[in-house]
């Protein structure tokens, strides 16, 4: 799978995805980061440290979230990814459901689209920029409510529902990535079950698959601490989710979850050919 310029193994390698909020007010690190110097920074800190893919996001989407305009979005993104795109050469993806922020940062030059809302938020305008761009995307799972009939299953099959707007659109295969939105439209104990079963989720659906629960509230209430204390938590979850088929692991804390992946995919397959997994 081709992403910006770079060819990523996604049948057997695991990439990670760092983070990038550029808002006053994500659950972990809002105002952090929403200067350019400050986004530069860290930005170089995080591409020393090994990440493959940069997510850049303008408007938190933690619980209780406020929700922004699209100017004020693209006025917090487009300027993060040109400077990006012109100091440093790493794929730039942007967490954004709104197609016209998608559109100013595809014009910018991001060159993965990451929705939250899985091209469900709108009439099908995302879907159709995603694929008149080719750019490459992240399609995450969601829904409004959490009325499910038999979980595991219901969450597939709205996955499906995605794939179709995807198909319909003219996306093509090779540019689709899933997620199966852990800390969105579900409870701690369906949080568990979807990273539990995310080898099943990975087989039925046949897409690359990235995972997303670094600091997140599943880690909280299993081990009763703040965001800010969430660190081994989450490498537990990366290590996991490497373990059970995920392609991309999309955190925070970089260094640590580079190290602890790459130990996980030397158990996995380093001594079958002695190649160096990352």
């Amino acid at each position: 799978m081709k992403i910006g310029n770079k060819e990523f193994d996604v049948s057997s390698n695991c990439y990670i995805m760092g983070i990038l909020n550029v808002t006053p007010d994500s659950f972990s690190d809002g105002g952090r980061f929403n200067n350019m110097d400050s986004a530069l920074r860290q930005t170089e800190k995080m591409i020393e440290e090994g990440i493959d893919i940069l997510d850049i996001g303008g408007e938190s989407t933690r619980p209780g979230y406020t929700k922004i305009s699209d100017d004020e979005e693209i006025q917090r993104t487009a300027p993060v990814i040109e400077a990006v795109k012109s100091r440093f050469d790493v794929p730039i993806s942007l967490d954004t459901y709104k197609y016209k922020v998608a559109e100013a940062g595809i014009s910018a030059g991001a060159d993965l689209i990451n929705d939250i809302w899985g091209l469900k938020y709108d009439s099908g305008e995302m879907a159709s920029l995603i694929a008149k761009s080719g750019k490459a995307c992240c399609l995450m799972h969601n829904r409004e409510n959490m009325d499910y009939t038999s979980y595991f299953d219901d969450v597939v099959s709205d996955m499906e529902e995605t794939l179709k707007i995807a198909e319909k659109a003219g996306i093509a295969r090779d540019r689709i990535i899933l997620d199966p939105g852990v800390g969105f439209a579900k409870t701690y104990e369906n949080n568990l079950e979807v990273m539990d079963r995310m080898d099943e989720f990975c087989k039925r659906l046949g897409y690359p698959v990235l995972l997303g629960a670094s600091r997140k509230s599943v880690i909280g209430i299993a081990l009763d601490l703040p965001s800010d204390e969430r660190l081994e938590g989450t490498i537990a979850l990366s290590v996991i989710g490497a373990m059970k088929g995920a392609a991309f692991l999309r955190v925070h804390d970089i260094k640590e979850n580079v190290r602890a992946v790459k130990m996980t995919m030397a158990v996995m397959k380093g001594y079958k050919n002695g190649q160096d997994m990352h």
